[in-house]
């Protein structure tokens, strides 16, 4: 039987999603996969004021079928265009985050951008590499001992 299509948009992201955006970061599965750990409701709200204010941040909120399903963003850091995303895990398994990255990269055209990937979080190095990402680079001393014990890759979209 065939998924039946869903409506997948980016729009400019909005308080009224942040308590949304809180849950989903909240999931211990989505943190262990993401191997990033939740904040508290203080620190998430303070940290999403920074990202709002902040004009040269591309921010997107991901809506499925009206829901909010996630997050996706770009920001420059250390001289590189990075890219994120959060997907609540109710969406996970059906192809959102695909469409939403390959929605995202087709707005922002800014190249190459880069993401970062917790090793172990193979979902989404598949979902950056469906989108056209490659492994650019592997910090070789975080994936021995990284400092903060989580070994990444970096993926690369140039074109």
């Amino acid at each position: 039987m065939t998924p039946p299509a869903m409506d997948v948009v980016l729009r400019e992201v909005t308080e009224d999603d942040l308590p949304v955006f809180f849950e989903h970061q909240r999931d211990p599965e989505a943190n262990r996969m993401a191997a990033f750990a939740a904040r508290d409701r203080d620190a998430f709200m303070a940290h999403w004021s920074k990202l709002l204010a902040d004009q040269s941040l591309v921010k997107r909120t991901v809506v499925v079928d009206g829901t909010v399903a996630g997050n996706i963003g770009s920001w420059e850091q250390s001289g590189l265009h990075l890219i994120g995303y959060w997907i609540g895990r109710e969406f996970w398994g059906r192809g959102i985050a695909t469409r939403a990255l390959s929605a995202f990269v087709d707005e922002v055209t800014t190249r190459p951008l880069y993401a970062h990937v917790a090793t172990t979080n193979v979902a989404s190095i598949r979902v950056l590499e469906k989108c056209g990402f490659t492994i650019s680079a592997e910090d070789t001393a975080s994936l021995d001992e990284p400092e903060d014990g989580v070994a990444e890759v970096v993926m690369k979209l140039e074109a």
